[in-house]
């Protein structure tokens, strides 16, 4: 009896060449068995023969081994061991050593506590030669002040960093604790207000999130309690664009609830 092409056994006989290709192609390539991923119990099968009523155990998989994080150090040492009087906060911010990069020139803080205004900065201008604000930026505050019926010596002057840093991470530092440290100092102080020359860093440093971002800080927490707080761009910014001073002097204004007549626009 003749066999036509299209019977069964014909279209097998047809593809059997390629199908020993293809197994010869996968054995050369290293694949000799079958292979699954997943583990396999191979005495499974004789265990239920074995066990019929025995219910297959569950694999319970492992969590993934991850290598322990380093803590993060914190900046100040034991809180216990802070200064509790701003005279002696002084001495330590100068040689606390992991508040600034060794070998870095530090400033410290000036003026006296309880003053009518503190004045916050980030860190020390790169012109501050002889102490705190004592460049360009300095000069600038002081005519700022004088036409606020303020001076210098009346006014405590202080930064968030002893030294000057190229490019502080404010987020890293804030974990670090500098903010922490922060309202220690602002504690110590204990000015009846605070103006914060830069909006960036100290909405990073102390977490404040809208309304009570930077821009619209009304207050400043520390360890005491609040103090009225009014942030603005940093001192060099207004170096770059005097007519901005402008603005300042409003906010200035309003802030303090003065008249106009008390002072003249800042020059």
């Amino acid at each position: 009896m003749k066999t036509g092409g299209n019977h069964p056994g014909a279209q097998t006989l047809a593809i059997a060449p390629d199908i020993a290709a293809a197994i010869d192609w996968w054995r050369l390539a290293g694949v000799e068995g079958d292979l699954v991923d997943d583990p396999q119990d191979w005495l499974a099968s004789s265990k239920l023969q074995a066990n019929p009523d025995k219910p297959t155990p569950k694999r319970t998989p492992k969590p993934p081994v991850t290598p322990d994080q380093p803590a993060i150090p914190v900046l100040g040492g034991p809180r216990e061991s802070w200064p509790e009087t701003l005279a002696d906060f002084a001495a330590w911010w100068l040689s606390q050593p992991d508040l600034a990069p060794s070998g870095m020139p530090r400033m410290p803080p000036t003026g006296p506590a309880r003053a009518p205004l503190m004045v916050l900065v980030a860190m020390p201008e790169a012109d501050d030669a002889e102490g705190l604000l004592t460049g360009r930026a300095g000069a600038l505050l002081d005519s700022l002040l004088r036409t606020c019926g303020l001076e210098r010596d009346g006014v405590y002057l202080a930064s968030a960093l002893p030294a000057r840093i190229a490019v502080p991470d404010w987020i890293a530092l804030k974990e670090q604790g500098l903010g922490a440290v922060l309202e220690r100092h602002v504690a110590l102080a204990a000015p009846q207000r605070v103006l914060v020359f830069g909006q960036a860093w100290v909405s990073a440093l102390l977490g404040n999130d809208s309304p009570q971002s930077a821009a619209h800080l009304r207050s400043l927490n520390h360890e005491q309690g609040t103090v009225a707080a009014l942030a603005t761009y940093e001192l060099g910014y207004y170096l770059s664009k005097p007519a901005a001073k402008a603005g300042l002097w409003q906010r200035w204004l309003d802030w303090t609830m003065l008249q106009p007549e008390v002072g003249t626009e800042p020059s």
